[in-house]
């Protein structure tokens, strides 16, 4: 029996184990951005540091700005110098459950039963973002050690709870102690599988921002009898500046804003078109039909590759039960930018603010809200050494090489890797499409979490063999 066959047998046979862990874990509700839920969060990195700690490696719970830093260690006696070292990350904070009302089973007691597909699945909030995801790794670590007595790697483990709020607490931990976390590359589980069958390695990040604006206009609410049409109303103000963000044909108007945003490599579109993305389902599985972005580009161009401006809330006035004829003083609305390529997010902020400004009516004021830190977008080369050694331990294990394929989404951290660390991530996941990970009855399918470990598994096999791996900055 080989090194990993006898670890992956290990596995296999301690998944109801690894079930009971996971489900430890996921009981604690960090939420990490309301402090209604800080013991929680506490809670959570202790159990982390203990686990590691059990597993043999030096781990402590280091302060941040934010909620604490899980931090371990793994440094095996006798490897060669040229034995990879491995900075893994993950995050045990949650997005709040809300509504309440809409989970089958409360959302920090999680549940197995069988999905809209028929698989078993775990339904809580966490279980797939990214609890159910950081789990496969530690497991594979786990099982690992227990079979073989040691890692064939260094490995220094670091765990957040702001990933869901405000990632400049993660950032400046990092910036204040960078000579900790020097490493040969970054993995990262908080992605996911590119269809039920077919595993994927995420070789593009977006990156984003987030503002929030206020419009004031009178020093008071006023009555809509007496100075409506008289009375400038800042909801009107609001609404007109934020319906100039686009033009017709989907492109944002603010001047600059695509400055950066570089071309995609002709073969890496042409890797995309032979991915047969599922456009139409895509979007009949939300209820839509008709693509809406910017014209010109296909819906996984536009998710993938080019910039966004989306309005994520507006607000004003009176919003209760029945009516009161007010004009409000106030009106405000969130806003985020998810970027690509080489734009820069401090002069996209600039860029928006002299946009509102420039819309503003003498007797109107702007107020502007940036809370959150700045992520610029990521690309990994697809020519990576470390993105050739995942894909044969995933198609090992699933029987299919993954697809390359980038996200639309951010992972705040990975930039910060890369920025900060001069660090390549190779980022690999194992959720699925329907997990459903910032809303009600999240999930996490029981062959993804069981699959993971075994693919973790096989990708320290590969390390193991190919201890001359190493990844250029």
């Amino acid at each position: 029996m080989s090194n990993l066959d006898a670890v992956l047998r290990h596995i296999d046979g301690g998944l109801e184990t690894s079930l009971f862990r996971l489900f430890e874990l996921i009981r604690f509700a960090s939420v990490g951005t309301d402090p209604a839920y800080a013991r929680d969060c506490a809670a959570a990195a202790h159990w982390l540091r203990d686990e590691l700690k059990a597993m043999g490696f030096d781990a402590a719970l280091r302060p941040t700005t934010g909620q604490p830093a899980v931090v371990a260690r793994y440094a095996p006696k006798g490897l060669p110098s040229h034995a990879p070292h491995v900075l893994f990350y993950g995050h045990y904070d949650v997005q709040p459950p809300d509504p309440l009302d809409l989970w089958e089973s409360p959302p920090f007691e999680p549940r197995i039963r069988a999905n809209a597909d028929g698989r078993k699945s775990i339904f809580a909030r966490g279980a797939s973002d990214d609890k159910g995801q950081l789990m496969t790794f530690l497991e594979a670590s786990r099982a690992w050690l227990s079979v073989h007595g040691r890692l064939p790697m260094r490995l220094t483990v670091l765990i957040e709870g702001d990933e869901e709020g405000d990632n400049s607490h993660l950032d400046r931990f990092l910036a204040d102690n960078r000579e900790e976390f020097r490493a040969d590359a970054a993995f990262v589980c908080d992605t996911g599988m590119w269809d039920d069958r077919t595993p994927s390695i995420v070789t593009r990040l977006r990156g984003c921002i987030a503002e929030e604006i206020t419009i004031t206009g009178a020093n008071k609410d006023l009555h809509s009898g007496y100075f409506g049409g008289a009375a400038r109303n800042p909801i009107h103000v609001l609404a007109g500046i934020l319906a100039d963000l686009h033009d017709r044909n989907g492109r944002v108007t603010i001047p600059g804003f695509y400055d950066g945003v570089d071309p995609v490599p002709a073969a890496t579109r042409r890797q995309w078109k032979q991915l047969r993305f599922p456009e139409r389902r895509f979007l009949k599985d939300v209820g839509l039909s008709i693509p809406a972005g910017e014209k010109g580009y296909t819906v996984y161009e536009q998710i993938w590759c080019r910039p966004t401006a989306e309005i994520n809330g507006i607000w004003g006035g009176y919003t209760g039960e029945g009516r009161k004829t007010v004009l409000p003083s106030t009106a405000s609305a969130k806003l985020t930018f998810r970027l690509v390529g080489r734009q820069n997010p401090a002069k996209i902020r600039k860029g928006l603010r002299k946009f509102v400004k420039d819309r503003l009516p003498k007797d109107c004021r702007a107020a502007f809200d940036s809370s959150g830190g700045d992520n610029v977008a990521v690309t990994v080369p697809e020519s990576s050494p470390w993105v050739a050694l995942a894909s044969r331990a995933l198609r090992d294990e699933w029987g299919r090489s993954p697809v390359l394929q980038a996200d639309g989404g951010s992972i705040p951290v990975v930039a910060t890797f890369q920025n900060v660390l001069g660090l390549q991530t190779l980022l690999v996941g194992f959720a699925r499409e329907g997990d459903a990970f910032h809303s009600p009855n999240e999930k996490y399918d029981v062959e993804s979490y069981h699959r993971g470990q075994r693919s973790w598994a096989r990708i320290i096999a590969e390390l193991e063999r190919h201890k001359e791996v190493s990844c250029p900055s």
